[in-house]
């Protein structure tokens, strides 16, 4: 192999410091390190050094720094005097990397980490350093260690001694002060000390990274869920694939096991597996590993003992095989960590870490994971709160006596939530089947077998189950036997809507419906129920008449007359039975309601809707109101009623909190939160509901349906909050789904994630929405959505510095523009980017030419749209705007005319064709003042909204002048602006005023 130039090794170094981070950097930072000593070149020699050193640093083989660090520190102890002042300040600095790396390896013995300590308190003594840095690193291997008395007061003498430019940054030294808190149990003071990271006032790298994975179990043991959920979105998009960071992903993955969101754990998970093998740092390994494993507990417990993991080594493994081995190669790491500091401290961490219990039952993170697979049989049920977990339910205590009454108790509320049409009917049933089914045969009462007989066939029919007409005919036949005729003839009524459920010949539902008429009407006089039966057959017969003169007459609804003749049965049913069965007046209404809406007489529909809501909720049976509340509250927003709709919104959620049925729950909040997203006070309760509604619509099977609505509305209640990172993460999630509803939709959601990546400075990712979404619409009627996602995707190309694919960018945008017609202002700021890109080559010659015609050119679209209004206000500021711009780009082609040498080098062609005379610069100069000019005057006519545009031309003019030596005309333009600003309200120019004055004094000094 031929050995490696200078200019080579020179090129490899600066490619290897931006490269990605992680093995493949190391390994070709190596080889650097090897090619340069190879070359004899002792300052080359040392620059491969620091490259490696740095390259280990930022990956999991951080432990691997101490050769190449010790090798550095020889070149310094041979030659002090070949490293400048910089070269040194950086060499001590790697002493605090070094040291974390010797307290990281179990291979290390305790003496040798211990003078590698008194080394570095040496040297940095002699260098005239604080002990800061020393005094931390003493405090984190004495933890380590177990020597927690030493720890103490190495973390007092940390804290206690200056500061100095070997001191950490403040981010870094919070985020430790912050787990040494956490470490000593006292959740409430680490979060103190780390807030001023959490809340942006310091960052640095790695920070909030870390710091935002290292708060989430001290949050959760707090009760401080909604911080805890945001720390997570935002810390995991943060970390997520950074290698260096794998025990803060850990920490995430942590998260989920013990907050109930094991499925997101998983995904984290399999994002990661490319690290579950051995690391060469073997302490990052075990925090890694170890979060993992809590996870792989949890999933046990839960009964996915035998479900697919990941891959480890090249072979796929279940959970229960992941968790063996993990679990064994993280344990023999603990134990060596324990041999050489010989405590058990190590070790009990790992396996008090492990062994945790869950914090809270589900905690909702907004958002889509899929759902875990059905537990394995024979697993133990584990409940799923929306709350901490409680404490152990205990069984009735005081023998069979006392358990006998407890189960005739729960079989009378069982039969009281029947009667009322409760939501907690069917689960009481299903509590009582199961008690029932644990009594010998002799015991059980046939009435109550005969009631979850009952409860069954009601599902079944629900279900659509084939089985559910043959179970409510043995249950019609077994309450008659049993001389129970009201819930006989309530089974004959459940009988004739399978019947027409299932497609039975109208004749055949006819018979049954007459059959269920007649049982109720023969009901003794003296029956409570019989009211209600015989009601609920006249309502029932009313619905189906309807669906069966639809089917024999060939419609799928009724027409004409027949149509009226059902509503007004169903106005006369409500009307007659509004006092004596009031919940079927209201379920008659809200059938009038949505009869209404389908013949296209939504305002009709809102005041049958409204009071069939208001009737269930007089009845006592608030929950019966939430279909209909839910339904007028969408029906008012598009009427343009938005407070009607929150009030009718916010009493579905008030009424829901009874109903069990998971896409009722998820809906009513749902509706609230789409009417509180577009108040723009009103986001973070909107996002809270959002989020609640998508837990539930997934809790309902409809994740990709209700759940991908909800996480749409939850990420655009954090955008309006100003919670960027979260908007992003939960869109993320659910752009798969809404990628399925529609061009329309698809189109929406990739510009939305297009503008929150572009406000969260990923441009790269934003373009490519933009441009995703570009494609779809380009099928569509007329070019302008297209136009404006090209133009978008063109300024987050721009900004990602692919000047070339920005420009194709916006020159298909503008294409797009003017071939729709009718966009002078979109037109003009891409004439505006082009011109600028146009200089990216340098500002001389044809590039400068370019620029300026480009800047010409969207004045004459500006001069142009405006012939039609010439005061159009926007199109004013526009030209204003570019005529400022275009004094910019003179100046540009001024400055790089002065700074040849620096800018071209020995390229005497581009010197040429950059250079000026006097006289033209004088020209250019003055062209510039008065662009200025002419900007700051429509300025002025514009009025008070423009007097921070103002007041940068007038700036701009004035230090220009003073360029070409007219010092009074600067000073007098500022003057005259100073004083108009004065003359106005204080709370309108204040902060324009200080930079006036500001500017006057500079000039006048």
């Amino acid at each position: 192999m031929t050995m490696a130039t200078y200019e080579e090794v020179q090129r490899g170094l600066a490619e290897n410091r931006n490269a990605p981070n992680g093995t493949a950097r190391n390994a070709h930072a190596e080889a650097l390190v090897g090619a340069a000593e190879a070359l004899g070149d002792a300052a080359l020699f040392r620059d491969a050094l620091d490259n490696l050193v740095r390259a280990y640093l930022w990956s999991s083989e951080s432990s691997k720094m101490l050769v190449p660090f010790a090798r550095l520190l020889q070149e310094y102890d041979k030659d002090p005097g070949s490293f400048d002042q910089r070269d040194t300040h950086s060499l001590f600095w790697k002493f605090k990397w070094a040291a974390s790396a010797i307290s990281d390896s179990p291979e290390i013995p305790l003496e040798s980490a211990q003078g590698w300590l008194d080394e570095m308190e040496r040297r940095y003594r002699i260098a005239g350093y604080s002990e800061r840095p020393v005094r931390k690193a003493e405090m984190w291997l004495a933890r380590n260690t177990g020597d927690d008395e030493r720890a103490d007061r190495a973390h007092a003498a940390w804290l206690t001694a200056d500061r100095d430019t070997m001191s950490d940054c403040h981010a870094c030294e919070l985020n430790s002060q912050g787990n040494y808190t956490a470490l000593r149990g006292d959740d409430a003071q680490a979060l103190e000390h780390w807030r001023p990271v959490l809340e942006g006032e310091r960052t640095c790298a790695e920070e909030p990274h870390r710091v935002l994975a290292g708060s989430l179990l001290p949050l959760l043991r707090l009760g401080r869920l909604d911080e805890a959920r945001t720390h997570h979105l935002r810390g995991y998009r943060l970390a997520r694939g950074n290698e260096s960071l794998l025990p803060s992903i850990a920490k995430h993955i942590e998260f989920c096991a013990l907050s109930g969101n094991e499925s997101r754990g998983l995904e984290i998970l399999a994002e990661h597996t490319a690290h579950l093998g051995p690391l060469a740092n073997v302490n990052d390994q075990l925090s890694f590993h170890g979060g993992i494993l809590v996870l792989l507990r949890r999933l046990k417990e839960l009964g996915h003992g035998d479900g697919p993991a990941a891959s480890y080594e090249g072979v796929p493994r279940t959970v229960s095989e992941l968790y063996e081995l993990m679990y064994a190669s993280s344990l023999a790491i603990a134990r060596r960590f324990d041999a050489r500091n010989g405590t058990s401290r190590t070790s009990d961490r790992f396996l008090a870490r492990i062994g945790a219990q869950p914090l809270v039952g589900v905690l909702p993170l907004g958002v889509r994971s899929a759902p875990l697979p059905q537990a394995a049989a024979g697993a133990p049920a584990v409940a799923a709160p929306l709350t901490p977990v409680p404490g152990a339910a205990t069984g009735p205590a005081g023998g069979p006596a006392a358990a006998e009454a407890a189960f005739a108790e729960l079989v009378e509320r069982a039969r009281q939530a029947r009667e009322q049409g409760h939501p907690t009917e069917d689960g009481l049933w299903a509590e009582v089947a199961v008690r029932m089914d644990a009594l010998p045969e002799e015991d059980v009462d046939p009435l109550i077998a005969a009631d979850v007989v009952d409860s069954r066939a009601l599902a079944a029919a629900r279900a659509g189950a084939a089985e559910a007409a043959e179970l409510l005919e043995a249950v019609r036949d077994r309450y008659r036997e049993l001389g129970q005729a009201a819930r006989a003839a309530l089974a004959e009524l459940r009988l004739a809507s399978v019947a027409g459920q299932y497609g039975a010949p109208p004749q055949r539902i006819r018979e049954l419906l007459a059959s269920a008429v007649r049982a109720a009407e023969a009901l003794d006089p003296g029956e409570p129920l019989r009211v209600r039966r015989i009601a609920a057959a006249e309502l029932a017969s009313i619905r189906v008449e309807s669906y069966l003169h639809a089917l024999e007459s060939g419609h799928d609804h009724a027409h004409g007359h027949e149509h009226d003749h059902g509503q007004r049965a169903l106005t006369a049913f409500a009307e007659a039975h509004a006092q004596t069965v009031p919940d079927l007046a209201a379920d008659a209404e809200e059938l009038l309601g949505r009869i209404a809406l389908s013949q296209g007489d939504p305002e009709r529909a809102v005041v049958l809707l409204g009071s069939a809501a208001r009737r269930a909720a007089e009845a006592g049976r608030p929950w019966q109101a939430v279909d209909p509340l839910v339904l007028r509250a969408g029906l008012l927003m598009p009427l343009g009623r938005p407070e009607e709709a929150e009030e009718a919104a916010r009493a579905a959620v008030e009424f829901v909190v009874e109903v069990t049925d998971a896409e009722t729950q998820a809906a009513a909040r749902f509706t609230l939160a789409d009417v509180l997203v577009r108040r723009a006070d009103a986001a973070a309760e909107a996002a809270e509901h959002a989020l609640t509604a998508a837990h539930w619509f997934d809790r309902a099977g409809l994740t990709a349906d209700g759940g991908a609505q909800a996480r749409l509305v939850l990420a655009r209640a954090y955008a309006r909050d100003g919670r960027t990172a979260d908007a992003a993460e939960v869109l993320q999630s659910a752009l798969p789904d809404l990628l399925e509803h529609g061009e329309g939709q698809a189109v929406s959601a990739r510009e939305f994630l297009g503008e929150l990546l572009g406000q969260l400075n990923e441009p790269r990712g934003a373009a490519e929405q933009f441009l995703l979404a570009a494609e779809v619409a380009k099928g569509w009627d007329g070019p302008r959505p297209q136009a404006d996602l090209a133009h978008s995707a063109a300024d987050q190309l721009s900004s990602a510095q692919l000047p070339e694919e920005a420009v194709a960018a916006y020159e298909r945008a503008l294409e797009l523009y003017r071939l729709d017609g009718g966009a002078p202002v979109a037109e003009v700021r891409i004439l505006r980017s082009l011109a600028w890109l146009a200089l990216r080559e340098g500002a001389f010659g044809a590039s400068v030419a370019r620029a300026r015609f480009l800047m010409d050119e969207a004045a004459g679209v500006l001069t142009a749209a405006s012939a039609s209004d010439p005061e159009d206000p926007q199109l004013r500021a526009e030209l204003a705007q570019t005529w400022h711009q275009l004094a910019q780009v003179i100046d540009r082609q001024v400055t790089a005319a002065e700074q040849l040498d620096d800018a071209y080098g020995e390229d005497e062609d581009a010197q040429a064709a950059a250079r000026l005379d006097a006289g033209q610069t004088w020209a250019l100069r003055l062209e510039e003042v008065e662009l200025c000019e002419r900007a700051a005057a429509v300025y002025a006519a514009l009025g008070p909204d423009h007097l921070a545009d103002r007041l940068q031309c007038e700036q701009y003019a004035a230090w220009t002048e003073q360029e070409l030596g007219r010092d009074g005309a600067a000073v007098d333009r500022m003057s005259a602006l100073v004083d108009e600003l004065r003359a106005l309200p204080e709370d309108m120019a204040e902060d324009l005023l200080e930079r006036a004055e500001y500017t006057l004094e500079r000039l006048t000094s």
